[in-house]
């Protein structure tokens, strides 16, 4: 069975944890346990059975230096942000991007925006107009995926369960198109030195005709000369 590792990274703020939790738990709880538990199920796509392992990080500055030991064999990270949290959207560009290109720059990657139902809360957006802001755009986001090279990027609301499976779904997806990738690069490149193993065969049969022809040739000269 094929297996794929997704990681969670975010700030404290950003609800990483809050989306996994409700996406093992199928609930939504005021309060749990920030601590969330590796979890591990047969995920199913597209017909075909996933070993889905889904691992959550600490976001805290203590960490930093233990946090990249859970990327060694990731197959997709999901970059985590709340919408209604400025400094945890500003902190993808100026330290998650720059932790997963030094210790993961090969693996994809999704932008999430969590906490969806508070975009048009009332009480949220009067709360970050009192300090000067308010909620993150969709298309802040958007551009933001597009600027980072994202894979996708997703929306969601762990208190309304809205895109909570999707946003799996759609890392399992990513996981699997890189698995792809990799396989078609390889076949290419087997493809590219089956071809220029022929060509160097070639051009050694070319070199021996005309060194043969050459002989041929000096043999024919010299009869001629005695």
């Amino acid at each position: 069975m094929k297996s794929v590792k997704c990681v969670a990274v975010g700030n404290v703020e950003s609800k990483k944890t809050e989306m996994l939790y409700t996406y093992t738990t199928q609930q939504w709880q005021k309060h749990f346990d920030p601590t969330f538990h590796n979890y591990s199920c047969n995920y199913q796509l597209d017909g075909d059975y996933i070993g889905l392992s889904l691992w959550d990080t600490a976001g805290q500055e203590d960490y930093d230096r233990l946090r990249p030991l859970s990327y060694p064999n990731t197959n997709i990270f999901l970059i985590c942000f709340s919408i209604a949290n400025q400094k945890s959207f500003e902190s993808i560009k100026n330290k998650w991007i720059p932790e997963l290109k030094e210790h993961a720059p090969n693996v994809p990657f999704i932008l999430v925006g969590t906490q969806l139902e508070k975009r048009d809360n009332p009480k949220t957006i009067n709360k970050l107009k009192e300090k000067g802001l308010s909620p993150i755009t969709y298309q802040q986001g958007f551009e933001l995926a597009k600027e980072i090279n994202s894979f996708k990027y997703l929306e969601c609301s762990a208190r309304n369960k809205v895109n909570i499976n999707e946003v799996i779904e759609e890392a399992v997806r990513a996981a699997q198109n890189q698995t792809m990738s990799k396989k078609q690069l390889k076949k290419k490149e087997r493809e590219q030195l089956k071809k220029k193993q022929k060509e160097e065969k070639l051009k050694k049969k070319e070199e021996l005709k005309k060194k043969k022809e050459e002989e041929k040739k000096k043999k024919q000269e010299e009869k001629k000369k005695k």
